[in-house]
């Protein structure tokens, strides 16, 4: 990218909390510690953090491939995302779904449901926390997380694909990352994958494992940013069709410097 303006703090206080509230709930059944929101309807049992849970009500409406499978779930009136936590890399070849227990809160689940609370309570376009559960195994650990699904909605990957985007919604998806970077939001993997439009062409940013508020420096928002664009020069060139130019690059970066709080 060529330019180095990134955004400094969000001090507008009226988008700092939003009129929904998140209430937790806690359920302990063994080894297993389950965690969910008002959302999730009753009787809550830890089954419902399982694929296998799922399968048998016939509620997977979908699936999709990273490192490992996630379900998209109906349930009533309810649009779910379930996700298992697994590890990349080396490591993961050899542990691929186990991690060190250091207590509850410092498990992959609990900080990014707490995340996704922050984002709800920021009015930002993020999926909402439903619910978490960690299977203790010995000093080991394993994880699932349930959050809603973005309805209508698919990834830019998806869409490129098929066809190009106006710089009217490159500009709005870079406004909408700029509102993330304004409130300190770090999203670990910003790639093509995790930002989503809607049918009213609105982003929306997922997969917030690894994530977390952060104090805003230009450092941390400039590698966020070139991670994104090197997602999109990968994808360029793996796919035969892929509606990407350098001037689309530009309608983002002019929608995320578009707002007055930014730092040059």
């Amino acid at each position: 990218m060529n330019s180095n303006r990134f955004v400094k703090p969000n001090n507008d206080k009226s988008n700092e909390k939003s009129n929904e509230s998140v209430v937790e709930l806690t359920f302990q059944e063994k080894n297993t510690y389950c965690v969910y929101t008002q959302h999730l309807p009753s009787p809550f049992h830890t089954n419902m953090l399982t694929a296998e849970y799922w399968q048998q009500q016939n509620a997977i409406t979908g699936t999709a491939q990273g490192r490992g499978t996630t379900y998209f779930i109906q349930h009533q009136d309810h649009q779910w995302v379930l996700r298992h936590y697994y590890r990349g890399g080396l490591i993961g070849k050899l542990i691929n779904d186990s991690y060190w227990f250091t207590g509850l809160e410092n498990t992959r689940a609990a900080k990014e449901f707490s995340l996704l609370k922050t984002l709800q309570q920021l009015n930002l376009p993020a999926p909402k926390p439903v619910a978490y559960q960690v299977t203790k195994k010995g000093l080991l650990y394993s994880a699932d997380l349930l959050s809603s699904r973005i309805e209508n909605a698919q990834d830019l990957v998806a869409i490129l694909q098929e066809k190009p985007l106006n710089k009217e919604v490159w500009f709005n998806i870079g406004k909408m990352i700029q509102a993330f970077h304004a409130n300190g939001i770090y999203h670990h993997d910003l790639n093509s994958h995790n930002i989503l439009l809607d049918n009213a062409l609105k982003p929306w940013l997922i997969d917030f494992d690894r994530g977390e508020q952060k104090t805003i420096n230009v450092q941390w928002q400039q590698a966020n940013m070139s991670r994104l664009l090197r997602s999109f020069n990968k994808e360029k060139q793996k796919l035969a069709q892929f509606h990407w130019h350098e001037s689309d690059w530009q309608a983002l970066l002019a929608g995320y410097q578009s707002n007055d709080n930014t730092a040059s």
